[in-house]
Parts: structure tokens; C-alpha cells; sequence
């Protein structure tokens, strides 16, 4: 038997906790030994859960960055579809 790369999977949970572990000062190092995840996933998780500040004063974390950019690229096409609807109806 050889070296087995098993992936976990971990919940959003469980995720969050450990970067709020991480931002109450805990090292990444510690925290990777401790729950047994390596260190470049914990650093994925901080970035991926760790909140931007706005220049607004309002903060938004990666995930819903990504979720919101999603959701206007689909607000952008219907609004071009419905641009092109007008043109025809108008023509009419």
C-alpha cells in the first residue's frame, strides 16, 4: 500500500470556525495541525471567507463577490435580450 491522496470534505461550518479561529489570532500552522488540514487550504479558506471592507463602509466576503458578479453577468444578458425584443416590436 502507497502513499493515498484521500481528500476531505469539510462543511461551510466547519470552514468558517476555523478562519474565525485564524482571525482571533490563532497560526495557520496550529490550526493545520490541530484539525488536520494543510496549511494552503486553510490560506484558501481565510481568503475565501475573510471580508473586504468597501470603500462605502460596508464589507462583502469572495463568495459573494463571485455570487453577485454571476448574477449581474445574467442581468446584463437579459437586459440585451430585451434591448433586442424592443428593436424588433418597434419595427412593427
Amino acid at each position: 500500500m502507497g502513499n493515498q491522496n484521500v481528500s476531505k470534505k469539510f462543511n461551510e461550518e466547519f470552514k468558517k470556525m476555523v478562519v474565525d479561529l485564524y482571525s482571533s489570532g490563532s497560526a495557520v500552522k496550529d490550526l493545520s495541525s490541530e484539525y488536520g488540514v494543510s496549511e494552503v487550504t486553510i490560506y484558501k479558506w481565510i481568503k475565501r471567507f475573510t471580508p473586504m471592507n468597501l470603500e462605502d463602509g460596508t464589507s462583502v466576503t469572495t463568495d459573494d463577490f463571485i455570487q453577485l458578479k454571476k448574477q449581474m453577468r445574467g442581468l446584463q444578458e437579459e437586459n440585451e435580450i430585451l434591448k433586442k425584443a424592443m428593436a424588433i416590436f418597434a419595427r412593427k
